[in-house]
């Protein structure tokens, strides 16, 4: 038997079946716990009849079969054991620790039954209010599943109050409530529906481009301008999947997108969903996987990680802003999700779509080549109208908080008219700085090459990079004065700044500091929605695919930090956040207003976003790519070391070049070692190694022999080393 083992090895071993199990019995796919070094391991049986190369009377048996059936179906073991080949990363990482928690510690592949509680005759014929008089808690619950008018489970049951599982069972004891076990979530069946939107004649053509090709495999770019209507086409489509008797899958790019895609499906789909994401608990995942494997769930919605999740009946995959960068996983198996979708749809031989109004530049140039065919959603629906974008030039201008008077006099006239505004900035906290205004102290990280950041409100100062914080110093501790200045501007500063200069209006900030407890980000999102907040003020999370009717005003408080950055898609990635976060504003009815704030109002990444769209600037940027020999139209291999000192990173990557397999292609190029553009981080020296070449399967013949020179390497036991194939990052 030849099983995969999670080991940092690129290989999988040799193992004996039990003399008290049937041969037939242990099949592909299989969960096994096999003896490993000093303790035993999870394994995945990949093949059965294999000629070991190894003495048969030093191979190890199997010590139990954990699957009467194989968990993993031969499709998904396929594509896995692709993506351990295309990444080079260990082949038993990528199958076991792409399991649900539950499963990878050998748990059998059975969810716990669900309880959920429905009101019966005799509940529905209590008086709630007098209820309410002598029991509260019960009264609400009651109330709750009356109104509900079906099952509900725990999580919609749960009160602010830690004792309404005890009010629960008093409401079972009285004969009102009845329980109900089940091995699945409730199906959403009996919930009021909503109506199928009415097309634009381009959503139309969309969905029937897709449809004629529905049972052949073909990837759509549907590059639909902000609040076009992109939504309404996966629905529509996904409809059609489901009608002949198929699955589909979504993929959205954070944790903070999933409830809203859930709640805009859940009106329209009578059929149980399946959530996967890292938020959920091990008991939710492993039963949202499981239904996603047995075809139970006909949507599989998550995000990056749902990619390997399994279907019964495969028929129609979607990645949802497949610009954004968080389908990369930028540690361990460092994988594309959106890149293996589409490798997923072709072996499945059925359509896939990427949907973004900013697609990425190497989607854009697979539809240039043919490989890709192209969507356009070219208008707002239901008569929004694109919002106006103003550069608003701040040199030299006076700033309260990091708002301009021009940002401010707009806010003051959003508020007047009893509309919201959406205030963005990607930097959290209250600012980037502490500063010694005496010395000139400035307070680093002591294991980053990075200043940490001042959190006002906890009187902290932290580093977002390696996440050490200390306690905001008392005075400077190289000259000991008092005089410890904030610089420059972070969300929690700017949201203060605004309470102040604005009294009446209600605030609310929306950043990962201020979302860390379970709830609070859809509970910031709902009072956006029902009109409970005038101001918003957020990062980056505000600017993937929410739906924010009411916002009228977007102002984009600095723009400088994405225009001059050491990354060669630092334009990109600019330009997409300017385009994504423009589109919030002006959803409706209501005419929008886009103001962005810089010191350089001539840039021409602006000039060309504000003139001519997204659309001409990245066809400039690809002309400058190809010139370049830069992704996509080459393919890149990033080395990475990390160590304890500058100098052992370096030796290790000095001695992978020399062991580079030779080769005649002319397009080769091997570029360092060289420091990281942040060289010390979380205490270690981190340096790169690319490798650059024009010929995709060039590239992964030479990495093929090149990965497994460099195991054997003797600074490679003294290093952290990773290979990054197609990186996104190269920071």
């Amino acid at each position: 038997m030849r099983v995969a083992v999670a080991a940092p090895v690129r290989r999988s071993f040799d193992y004996l079946a039990p003399a008290n199990l049937e041969h037939d019995r242990i099949l592909p796919g299989c969960r096994v716990r096999v003896p490993f070094g000093p303790r035993s391991q999870i394994g995945i049986v990949l093949e059965r009849s294999v000629k070991s190369l190894v003495p048969h009377s030093k191979l190890k048996t199997i010590t139990e079969l954990l699957d009467p059936v194989p968990l993993l179906p031969p499709d998904i073991l396929a594509l896995l054991s692709w993506a351990a080949s295309y990444y080079h990363h260990p082949i038993g990482d990528v199958l076991v620790n792409t399991l649900p928690s539950l499963l990878r510690q050998g748990r059998p592949a059975l969810a716990r039954t669900i309880k959920y509680w429905r009101i019966n005759a005799n509940g529905a014929a209590v008086d709630i209010e007098m209820l309410a008089r002598r029991a509260s808690r019960q009264s609400a619950l009651l109330s709750k599943l009356k109104n509900a008018g079906r099952a509900l489970g725990r999580d919609e049951l749960a009160l602010p109050s830690t004792h309404w599982p005890k009010a629960l069972a008093g409401l079972v004891d009285k004969g009102w409530v009845d329980e109900e076990l089940r091995s699945q979530p409730a199906s959403i069946v009996g919930a009021p529906r909503r109506a199928a939107k009415q097309l634009s004649v381009h959503q139309q053509k969309a969905i029937d481009a897709v449809d004629a090709k529905a049972r052949s495999f073909e990837t759509y770019v549907l590059d639909g301008v902000t609040g076009s209507g992109k939504t309404e086409v996966y629905i529509q489509l996904i409809q059609k999947t489901i009608a002949r008797g198929q699955q589909a899958m979504v993929l959205v790019p954070e944790i903070g997108l999933t409830p809203q895609t859930v709640a805009r499906f859940e009106g329209r789909f009578d059929t149980p969903l399946s959530i996967l994401h890292s938020g959920l608990s091990d008991q939710q995942r492993l039963r949202a996987w499981l239904m996603a494997r047995d075809g139970s769930a006909s949507v599989v919605i998550g995000t990056r990680s749902a990619a390997f999740a399994p279907l019964k009946r495969p028929g129609l995959f979607i990645v949802d802003e497949e610009h954004d960068t968080s389908y990369k996983q930028q540690d361990g198996f460092r994988y594309s999700a959106r890149d293996l979708l589409v490798m997923r749809a072709r072996r499945a031989k059925v359509p896939i779509v990427l949907g973004s109004a900013t697609p990425s530049l190497e989607s854009l140039n697979n539809v240039q080549l043919g490989r890709y065919k192209r969507l356009v959603l070219p208008e707002r629906v239901a008569g929004a109208q694109t919002p106006s974008v103003t550069v608003v030039d701040v040199r030299a201008k006076p700033f309260e908080h990091g708002l301009s008077q021009s940002v401010a006099t707009a806010i003051q006239e959003t508020l007047e008219r009893g509309e919201q505004s959406l205030l963005f900035l990607n930097r959290r906290g209250y600012a980037p700085a502490l500063l010694c205004h005496a010395c000139g102290w400035v307070a680093d990280c002591h294991r980053c090459d990075a200043h940490m950041v001042y959190h006002q409100s906890i009187h902290k100062i932290r580093c977002h990079h390696c996440g050490v914080e200390r306690r905001e110093p008392d005075a400077c501790p190289e000259c000991s004065a008092p005089d410890l200045r904030s610089v420059g501007v972070g969300t929690q500063r700017v949201a203060e700044g605004v309470m102040a200069r604005f009294p009446a209006a209600r605030v609310a900030r929306l950043d990962r500091d201020s979302t860390q407890r379970k709830g609070e980000l859809e509970a910031v999102l709902a009072d956006v929605q029902a009109r409970r907040v005038d101001i918003l003020v957020g990062t980056q999370m505000l600017a993937k695919g929410h739906h924010f009717p009411h916002v009228t005003l977007v102002a984009v408080l600095d723009a400088d930090g994405g225009l001059f950055g050491v990354d060669f898609r630092a334009s990109e990635r600019m330009a997409q956040l300017l385009v994504q976060v423009a589109g919030r504003a002006g959803r409706s009815q209501h005419p929008g207003r886009v103001l962005i704030q810089t010191h350089h109002p001539d840039h021409p990444l602006l000039a060309a976003l504000l003139h001519r769209g997204y659309g001409h600037f990245a066809e400039a940027a690809l002309l400058e790519r190809q010139s370049a020999m830069l992704p996509p139209c080459a393919s890149l291999a990033l080395l990475r070391a990390e160590a304890a000192s500058r100098e052992l990173g370096f030796e290790f990557l000095e001695s992978a070049r020399r062991v580079l397999p030779a080769t005649d292609e002319p397009s080769l190029m091997l570029l360092g070692p060289v420091p990281a553009p942040m060289e010390r981080r979380a205490g270690r020296y981190r340096a790169h190694l690319l490798v650059q070449c024009e010929q995709r399967g060039v590239l992964h013949r030479l990495l093929g022999g090149w990965v497994s020179q460099l195991e054997t390497l003797k600074q490679a036991r003294r290093v952290r080393w990773s290979l990054d194939v197609d990186p996104q990052d190269m920071i």
